[in-house]
């Protein structure tokens, strides 16, 4: 008595697509990379000043600095053009 699901038709149907698995990882890539950075920065405020409240502080503001600069950062990605301009290989120029 289980209703198998529905399978849109048309365009709908096209429409899906499966990010690959570096695109699904990415966000633990950002993760990774930001709290390796903010554990380096809380080791390095541990070792001079030895008080841990303050590394845990400064633990958290890199943690967020960092996750927050590498999102920003891949959001606003190059991702060069796949055609060249159609003028910069023209060989009509008079030189």
């Amino acid at each position: 008595m289980s209703e198998e699901p529905t399978v849109p038709e048309g365009d709908a149907a096209h429409e899906r697509v499966r990010p690959s698995l570096r695109d699904r990882l990415r966000p633990l890539e950002l993760l990774g990379i930001s709290g390796a950075l903010a554990v380096f920065a809380g080791l390095i405020t541990v070792f001079t000043t030895r008080d841990w409240i303050l590394a845990g502080i400064v633990l958290g503001v890199a943690f967020v600095l960092a996750l927050v600069t590498l999102a920003m950062l891949a959001l606003g990605g190059y991702e060069p053009p796949k055609d060249p301009p159609s003028n910069v290989l023209d060989d009509d120029s008079p030189h």
